[in-house]
């Protein structure tokens, strides 16, 4: 039976507008009457931007008509996560207190995307300013898993990973502070790629932990994944922290075959706590890679178990000075009344940020102020070295690491708001990536008795994307994954 366009894959998209087979508006089309069709059960949208879509894919589609080149994400359709700025329309973070503020300029990998021809769909849902593992902190509403509508899809890019996984939009941008990309990734059963810091630019990406932050991509393939990290990765001058490394260098070798490949898997991520059903599937996608020919042995990393705590110590702290900017004076929402300053200051961002934000912050100012700074997080930054040391001396005895990527798959709503502490754990085994720098991934390594999705999560050094996709591309041909999320 022949797919229909919203069926497609970003690959498959691109290839048949470039041959006339398919026109871009005819792909945007079917993806739009996609989101109006079962959005309203998923709600993973915050903007579609469908007016726009169109007018981009016909521009596209004239293009090509006009016998001009076109490019590498022809008529795709692409979501945007809501902290990254599409120029024009409106940028909230999930959060009150933005609400209203429309974006000046495009972010670096928007522009990448427009300039290969991708068409800008809309904004996606997500935790508050990104901080949470499962949508549920959104300033506006909850977004809900494809696969089971009672659970969550992960945070904080929640929005984008179920907009993939119900085929609303092929390809989609998230951000990756903590696990962000991966954890929903793993939920939603889609490839969640966290880049090397730095592969990416972070211009106009709204900051949560500037030393933390990656954007990366949603897609329902790994090659797919490859063809995005390409059009969005490489050096912006822009960027301060951008890396001076191309893409390719990257990339090297990702078609390369796995026979010989060492993989570690590290004892600190099967521990107590973690559900037995991710436990056998991930050993299992583990055996498989073995058996088509990786070399796999056990490593350590013991400072890992200290990553929960240094990263709430850091990250609140970024967090603490990034988000002093909103204060009712220059962006969006402005509290009514108030005497002076300093209670235009109050009133506006206890109005405008939700409690998630607000304990982060204030965790953070703390870490920072005066009498506490060397205590906390002078000491947070020394254990997040001896993170990274970890991670160097694995990869001088194997090439990429695997283990979960979530201790569980996903769970229902409500399960874990009233404990703040459940909830970070979630994060677990994605955080040490994070505090490293490293590339890292989650594939779909099969479902829970519950009809779930489970990730694994591979980890390679820092640029060793192509190592991360080799074994990635290896595992999904062996035990490829069930496909899309069936929603009503």
């Amino acid at each position: 039976m022949t797919k229909r366009p919203f069926e497609l894959t970003v690959e498959e998209i691109a290839r048949a507008v470039r041959e006339g087979r398919l026109s871009a508006e005819e792909a945007v089309s079917s993806h739009l009457e996609r989101i109006k069709s079962i959005d309203a059960n998923i709600r993973a949208f915050l903007l579609v931007l469908e007016d726009f879509a169109l007018e981009q894919a016909r521009i596209v589609d004239k293009k090509r008509k006009a016998g001009r080149p076109l490019g590498l994400l022809a008529g795709v359709p692409v979501a945007v996560k809501d902290n990254i700025l599409v120029q024009g329309f409106e940028t909230t973070a999930g959060s009150r207190i933005l609400k209203g503020y429309k974006a000046a300029y495009d972010a670096s990998v928007v522009e990448r995307l427009k300039r290969e021809d991708a068409v800008i769909l809309g904004k996606t849902n997500l935790d508050e300013f990104a901080m949470g593992s499962s949508t549920e902190n959104s300033a506006f509403f909850k977004t809900a898993n494809p696969w089971n509508t009672a659970c969550v899809p992960g945070g904080s890019s929640g929005g984008s990973a179920a907009a993939v996984a119900a085929a609303m939009c092929p390809l989609a941008l998230g951000s990756d502070t903590g696990g962000s990309i991966r954890q929903p990734a793993a939920f939603c059963g889609i490839v969640g790629l966290k880049p090397t810091y730095g592969l990416v630019s972070r211009y106009g990406l709204i900051a949560f932990g500037s030393s933390l932050d990656q954007i990366g991509p949603f897609t329902r393939t790994v090659s797919d994944s490859v063809l995005a990290l390409r059009v969005i990765g490489g050096r912006d001058e822009r960027d301060s922290t951008s890396a001076d490394k191309s893409v390719e260098e990257a990339l090297s070798g990702w078609e390369a075959g796995i026979e010989g490949l060492r993989i570690g898997v590290p004892r600190e991520f099967f521990i107590k706590g973690l559900d037995p059903e991710v436990e056998a599937s991930v050993r299992g996608s583990i055996e498989t890679l073995e058996s088509l020919g990786a070399r796999v042995e056990e490593v350590s990393l013991p400072h890992s178990r200290y990553a929960i705590a240094t990263y709430y110590i850091i990250a609140p702290s970024e967090a603490s000075s990034n988000l002093a900017r909103f204060d009712g004076v220059r962006y969006a929402f402005r509290a009514p009344g108030g005497q002076g300053l300093e209670e235009l200051y109050e009133r506006t961002r206890g109005q405008g940020f939700g409690p998630e934000v607000k304990r982060r912050i204030m965790l953070g100012t703390y870490a920072l102020s005066s009498g506490y700074y060397q205590a906390y997080y002078g000491k947070a930054q020394r254990a997040r070295t001896l993170i990274k040391r970890d991670f160097e001396q694995a990869f001088r005895k194997v090439d990429l690491i695997a283990g979960p990527t979530a201790p569980t798959a996903a769970f229902r709503f409500g399960e874990k708001t009233e404990d703040p502490m459940a909830m970070y754990l979630s994060d677990i085994f994605t955080i040490p990536s994070n505090m490293a720098g490293n590339a890292s991934v989650s594939i779909p390594c099969g479902l829970s008795k519950a009809g779930l999705p489970m990730g694994l999560q591979l980890i390679a050094p820092a640029f060793g994307e192509g190592t991360l996709f080799r074994a990635s591309k290896a595992l999904e041909a062996a035990r490829p994954f069930p496909g899309l999320a069936e929603v009503a």
